[in-house]
């Protein structure tokens, strides 16, 4: 059985595939231990924390990821290979121990930047002025 699904942040997508197999997880045709900063890695290996270890043993991961930057991936890959982990194994107990420790793992962070208008350096502030 195959499962796709995917998980957005800020402009990054990551679309994951999850199939049976010994445990593969591959990030952008990458193995995830290759992924550097350690920090982005340990995100995107925190929905197989959570769940069993035989979990991880037992599913192949293959996620293609775009847009944003490092961080905004990495929260991206995680939605995404939590949320396959739990449309694969068809598990309510896993789903709510997700929900527990994290909304994220399954829910997208609908949250953009604003965009910068004109008037101003960004989206909100204005340069100042002086009449005297």
């Amino acid at each position: 059985m195959v499962t796709n699904t995917s998980g957005k942040k800020k402009t990054a997508v990551a679309r994951a595939t999850v199939r049976e197999g010994q445990g593969r997880v591959r990030i952008n045709a990458r193995p995830v231990e290759l992924v550097e900063p350690e920090m982005a890695r340990l995100k995107m290996l925190e929905p197989f924390r959570i769940a069993s270890e035989d979990l991880r043993e037992g599913v192949d991961v293959e996620v293609h990821v775009s847009g944003g930057g490092i961080t905004g991936q990495a929260d991206a890959v995680r939605t995404a290979i939590a949320r396959g982990l739990v449309e694969h194994t068809n598990d309510a107990e896993l789903r709510d121990a997700y929900m527990n420790f994290d909304r994220s793992l399954l829910v997208n962070d609908v949250r953009q930047s604003e965009s910068k208008k004109w008037g101003g350096p960004g989206a909100r502030a204005r340069y100042q002025k002086s009449y005297r």
